[in-house]
């Protein structure tokens, strides 16, 4: 965390400005996403719900963000980052808060839609802000900054869930989901447009629509960027979700240990996680993407395996925070990639439609992984998990955007 010190103290006040702002929305939305899975058992109990009837509610925030990404993302490019990313903390905001008040369960799929609608939109809009307002040379080490953002609200959703849920019960700690309300005054207050959107909204002409297909498909190189960063992010989001929803089951039925001390394999991996944000920012600032994605990509394919090994709870602890460290530590690279290989003009856009895409799909590694378990062992799970890793670096050394990326980042030094 000394690092992140450093670098906050070479800022303007304006960059300081953008960085909090925007790593306190992702760490907002991060809790209000996982207020669910905290309070899921009390819902499941208390509503009656059926297991379908309560994993539609993930799979309905998840479609949500999607559209929101879409909608929000386009609104970014249109009007503005810092009125769209307002909006976007104001919806999710007041969805969850809503969450207090019903025991309905269809007014409470509508709810989370309309709260995935506003998180969804709010990635590519922050992203973007940040790319707008730090030189290329330093978008890595920012963009994990605001990551990091999320990793702390989810430690704040563990505490906050702990403490009112068993005494005050789950409608209480959505009301506590009103708090990003506060964060838009903030955003509107203090911080304004950047020279380099406004300059790219002088110049725009033509159908902004036309604008996005000709500068993410029009050619089969472009189109194959972007889907490959697509793939990257699916990946990315089945290896996150894999693990975090299944790993505590895992311990307990394949490795035969209690998960009384799941929590502090949470805190561990979070820590892991964090730190590899870090690591991966700085690589990914002094030796270019391909590198930082290299050495992540690869790593999180052999120790996600390396779970295997894991036969007590402290093994479990290490070898989780270097999962931690190598399988999330590279989130914040795929919105300094696509911030630096999009232009001005439809970058919160290319930023929303390639993670929420990602979102979307990769969220189901849960059910895939959740099918594997019921028909293989713990070996064929985490095989499967190392060669999402290994076909995404595949992908990934095929961009020529990332190479071109990496040989600037050469010959500036």
């Amino acid at each position: 965390m000394n690092n992140i010190s450093k670098y906050t103290q070479e800022l303007s006040r304006d960059q300081k400005l953008v960085i909090s702002s925007t790593a306190s929305g992702f760490a907002l939305e991060n809790m209000d996403v996982l207020f669910l899975s905290f309070a899921m058992s009390s819902m499941i109990k208390d509503l009656h719900l059926s297991g379908g009837a309560a994993g539609l509610i993930s799979s309905i925030t998840t479609l949500g963000m999607l559209l929101g990404g879409i909608i929000f993302g386009i609104l970014g490019d249109k009007i503005g980052r810092v009125k769209t990313f307002s909006h976007t903390v104001v919806i999710f905001a007041i969805a969850t808060g809503l969450m207090a008040f019903t025991n309905d369960i269809n007014h409470i799929y509508m709810l989370r839609f309309l709260a995935g609608i506003g998180a969804g939109g709010e990635y590519g809009v922050g992203i973007a802000l940040i790319a707008e307002n730090f030189s290329h040379d330093r978008i890595g080490k920012m963009t994990s900054i605001a990551a990091i953002g999320g990793q702390i609200g989810a430690v704040m959703a563990a505490v906050v869930a702990a403490v009112i849920i068993p005494t005050l019960g789950w409608h209480k700690l959505f009301l506590v989901g009103v708090l990003p309300v506060v964060l838009t005054y903030f955003i509107r207050k203090h911080l304004h447009e950047s020279k380099q959107f406004i300059e790219a909204k002088k110049h725009a002409k033509g159908s902004f629509f036309f604008e996005v297909i000709k500068k993410m498909f029009s050619t089969p190189r472009l189109m194959w960027q972007s889907i490959g960063l697509t793939i990257m992010m699916i990946v990315q989001i089945s290896g996150y979700f894999g693990l975090m929803n299944w790993l505590p089951t895992i311990v307990q039925k394949q490795m035969h240990l209690s998960v009384s001390g799941s929590s502090l394999w949470m805190v561990s991996t979070i820590i892991g996680m964090s730190i590899g944000m870090m690591t991966f920012g700085a690589i990914f600032d002094y030796f270019g993407p391909r590198r930082a994605f290299t050495i992540f990509l690869l790593g999180s394919g052999v120790m996600v395996y390396m779970l295997i090994l894991a036969h007590n709870m402290f093994a479990l602890i290490i070898i989780g925070a270097i999962v931690g460290f190598f399988s999330n530590g590279m989130f914040g690279g795929y919105g300094a990639v696509i911030s630096c290989l999009y232009p001005t003009e439809i970058r919160s856009t290319a930023n929303n439609i390639i993670v929420n895409v990602g979102r979307a799909i990769g969220g189901f590694s849960s059910v895939v992984i959740g099918i594997l378990m019921d028909y293989y062992n713990l070996m064929v799970v985490m095989g499967f998990l190392s060669a999402l890793y290994l076909l995404s670096f595949i992908i990934m050394i095929s961009l020529p955007g990332l190479k071109e990326l990496g040989l600037k980042k050469v010959k500036k030094a």
